[in-house]
């Protein structure tokens, strides 16, 4: 097993380039479930989740020839309708493919996903809506069992809270449904965002793309021409490599970005004194006379993102004064803090809230990665403690960053990937 090894760095400098979106990637691969064409895909980050959905829809009977960041998919020859549990149990995404797999064949069967690290993230939302759209639905031996022999038909869905992979999924559900289905209280994400664009540059009418009631107008179960496209970067990486920056205080800048997708986490940094610059698609972060402390409230886009609530807390612990970070979002989501005291921040968890005490000292240790944002967290820690930083269980990080080390060791980070 691969771990990650840091000594202090007191410089950084160059360039890191951002790759494309794994939580955007995702949906858009499930979504060529509803093609009857190729479909080519770039930008594409060469990411262990990523690999995974591709086994998935290998098992299905598509053709996937992928290179390092792109792939072509073919669905046209699709056979199999049962995801199943040994694919499914990695990947909690893998739950996208039962709404294009459903409204292509009018029956699947997808294993129900394991538990995770950071908090449960039940599937009844996707199940209710689909069952609105008038699919019988049952639970057997850990499978979602559905059916809408007559093909799915539009209705009126409002979700209870708003979910990404919940509206990605029903999106893809109704692109092929009889008639015009609206979706209330719908995520907003940039993610969400292209899958709905992709959809409606090939023959799928969506209104109200980036607002909260998406109405998408069904074609009635024709599989649809779907056209080429390239992912969007990465935003969750994009802000991690800047707290990168930010931790060391040191000028760094980030290309093959989206500054629009990260408009919450850049006033974060300007609040707590960093300075910032952009174009089109480079961020520059400039260093902080002075690292402020802050309040940050988690909360759906285009609010503070939870992925990037543990990259903020590590940084946070280098703030002079007293932050206060509250995550609404999952309820499991502080795991990183035993590991970050363990390496002397100053933290006090009361709930759902994390009260951080700055400046700490922090010293090397063996730390062990919860979760993915957690991972990263601790990289970030160990750029700055004094000694050696071990992080462990860094597969967790490998689901969704590409060649980290090497992105960090190229702008100056004493940073190695080891074997146990």
């Amino acid at each position: 097993m691969d771990y990650l090894q840091l000594q202090s760095s007191s410089a950084i400098n160059g360039k890191i380039k951002i790759s494309g979106a794994k939580n955007a990637a995702l949906p858009l691969i499930a979504s060529t479930i509803l093609a009857k064409n190729n479909v080519n895909i770039s930008n594409l980050p060469n990411v262990a989740d990523i690999n995974t959905l591709l086994m998935l829809l290998s098992n299905l009977g598509a053709k996937c020839k992928k290179g390092l960041h792109s792939v072509e998919i073919d669905t046209s020859k699709l056979t199999q309708t049962k995801a199943t549990y040994d694919i499914v149990k990695t990947m909690r995404a893998s739950i996208l493919v039962l709404g294009p797999i459903l409204a292509r064949f009018g029956h699947c069967e997808v294993s129900l996903p394991g538990g995770c690290a950071i908090g449960q993230r039940p599937v009844d939302l996707h199940l209710k809506a689909l069952e609105q759209m008038g699919a019988k639905i049952e639970i057997k031996s850990g499978y979602i069992e559905a059916r809408a022999k007559e093909g799915l038909k539009a209705c009126e869905i409002i979700f209870d809270k708003i979910t990404v992979t919940g509206t990605a999924n029903i999106v893809m559900a109704a692109a092929l449904a009889h008639g015009t289905t609206t979706i209330t209280n719908a995520a907003r994400e940039p993610e969400v965002v292209q899958l709905c664009e992709i959809l409606n540059q090939s023959g799928i009418e969506i209104e109200g793309i980036g607002t909260a009631v998406l109405k998408i107008h069904g074609n009635g179960g024709e599989l649809i021409d779907m056209v080429d496209f390239s992912v969007i970067p990465d935003r969750i990486e994009a802000g991690t490599y800047l707290c990168a920056g930010a931790i060391l205080n040191k000028e760094l800048t980030i290309t093959n970005a989206e500054p629009k997708h990260l408009g919450a986490v850049l006033s974060k940094f300007e609040e707590m004194g960093f300075g910032i610059k952009t174009t089109d698609t480079t961020i520059t972060i400039t260093p902080a006379k002075e690292i402020k402390p802050t309040k940050i409230v988690t909360q759906e886009y285009p609010a503070f993102p939870t992925d990037m609530q543990a990259q903020f807390l590590a940084l946070a612990t280098q703030a002079n004064g007293v932050s206060i970070i509250e995550e609404r979002l999952f309820e499991n989501r502080f795991m990183h803090v035993s590991e970050l005291q363990r390496m002397g921040a100053d933290i006090t968890l009361n709930g759902h809230t994390a009260t951080i005490k700055g400046k700490s000292k922090l010293s090397g240790a063996d730390v062990m990665a919860t979760d993915l944002r957690a991972s990263s967290a601790l990289v970030l820690a160990g750029m700055i403690a004094k000694g050696t930083t071990n992080v462990h269980r860094i597969y967790h990080l490998d689901r969704g960053y590409e060649s980290l080390e090497k992105k960090l060791q190229d702008v100056g980070v004493d940073i190695k990937r080891l074997k146990e």
